[in-house]
Order: C-alpha cells, then sequence, then structure tokens
C-alpha cells in the first residue's frame, strides 16, 4: 500500500504550531514529570518514562530540560500531583474526537475543554462515546531514505503487525506493548530520527468533508489543543 502519509502530514503541521507557541515543551515536561513521579526515574526500568523521552528527543527537546523535569518529579519538593482525564465528544459534522489531559484541577480543565467544544460548533459526549472508533497501537513514522525490504522485514520480525510504504515515509504499525521492541530493532539498522514514534489512537475509519467545513473540525482541534492542559487530541477527519 502507498501513498502520502496522512499521519506525517499531520504530526508535522502539529509540531510546528505547538512549537510557534512554546506548547511542545510545557506538554513534555509535564508528561515527564508524571511518568518519573509514578515509577523509577532510571528509564531503563521504566517504559513509560522511556517512551515519553523517545517523544522528548523526537521534538528535539533539550536534553537539560528533560533531565530537569525528571530532577524535578523526585526531587523533595515533587508536590504537583497531575491526573489523567480523557473527554469524548464531536466537532462539526460529527468528526469524533478525543481529547486526553494531565490537569491539577479537574473543574478547570473540564470547563476550559467543554467551553472549546461549544464556542468552535461541537459538543461534549460521555465516556465511551467515540472511543470506540479508535484503536489504540503504536506507529513510527520514519524517513523513508532507508531499504524498504530491510525495514519491513525487521519492524516484522520484531512484531510489527502493519508497514506501509508512502511517497515520503515508512509507517510502522504495533501493538502498544511492542513500541519499544520494534524501536530498538530500527535503531540496530542505525535508525534514530523518527517523525513519531509513540502510543496513539488510530480512526477505525475517517469522515471526509468539503474545505469549508474541515476548516471549521480544524479550528476546534487546534483550540484543544492550545489548552494548557491538554496533551493530545485524536480525531478521526479525513485530512
Amino acid at each position: 500500500m502507498s501513498g502520502h502519509s496522512k499521519w506525517a502530514t499531520i504530526k508535522r503541521k502539529k509540531g510546528a504550531i505547538d512549537a510557534e507557541r512554546g506548547k511542545t515543551f510545557q506538554k513534555l515536561t509535564k508528561e515527564l514529570y508524571v511518568a518519573a513521579k509514578g515509577g523509577d526515574p532510571n528509564p531503563l526500568n521504566n517504559p513509560s518514562l522511556r517512551m515519553v523521552m523517545d517523544k522528548a528527543k523526537t521534538a528535539n527537546m533539550p536534553k537539560d530540560k528533560v533531565d530537569a523535569a525528571i530532577k524535578k518529579a523526585t526531587g523533595a519538593s515533587a508536590s504537583l500531583n497531575y491526573e489523567s482525564i480523557r473527554y469524548e465528544g464531536y466537532g462539526p459534522e460529527g468528526v469524533a474526537i478525543m481529547v486526553d489531559a494531565l490537569t491539577d484541577n479537574k473543574n478547570r480543565t473540564a470547563s476550559d475543554v467543554r467551553s472549546t467544544f461549544t464556542k468552535r460548533g461541537g459538543n461534549l459526549g460521555s465516556d465511551g462515546s467515540v472511543s470506540y472508533m479508535f484503536d489504540r497501537k503504536g506507529l513510527i513514522i520514519i524517513n523513508n531514505k532507508f531499504d524498504e525490504e530491510e525495514v519491513m522485514m525487521t519492524a516484522i520480525d520484531n512484531g510489527a503487525i502493519d508497514f506501509i510504504s508512502n511517497d515520503d515515509c515508512y509507517e510502522i504499525y504495533t501493538e502498544p506493548n511492542s513500541l519499544s521492541k520494534v524501536k530498538d530493532a530500527l535503531e540496530s539498522l542505525g535508525i534514530y530520527d523518527y517523525d513519531m514514534c509513540e502510543v496513539t489512537f488510530i480512526p477505525q475509519n475517517t469522515v471526509k468533508l468539503d474545505e469549508e467545513h474541515k476548516t471549521k473540525v480544524i479550528n476546534l482541534i487546534e483550540a484543544l489543543e492550545d489548552l494548557d492542559d491538554v496533551q493530545d487530541v485524536y480525531h478521526n477527519l479525513e485530512i
């Protein structure tokens, strides 16, 4: 299967927007804090922390900022307690949207998310109202300058469940608990740079809209991403 990677396009665009607004490192700092505080500060013994550190590396987050977030989480003054919350709802034209947040104030976050949905033509739903439309998978996206057959066979031999060759990249899908094994195998080939390497939610089907309605949905998605407590936004809009 081939074609231009919609996932890579979405992620690159999101990364550029977040970097411009100073959001990427802020969000990653919070994730690093939570992962380090909730387990061993040594990433070798803490898969969750290792995964967030990989995301930070992909986003070119400076090592000193990564180390500072981990140190803060394991220090005597680590008093912040973040709670993970998921919101589910619909955007304009019935596009399914899931929002993952880390917050120290549930009421504030719920109010911000609900208000953003409402102002942008969407509405919040109940738990489980759209999550059934997504599958949780590991996703690795790399430049296709590497030998396709070698990358594909290495990935599959180490647990990848799907491999897609696009015009400018390879998409490798895994079960969530196999992501690290596949990533380590790819590194044995000398692959260390990723457009994306994380566990995410993949829509089972996508919704195609005309440009006018698509713009309305994208405006909602970007407004949600811009909220301080929001870590990730998943949707089934075809970009």
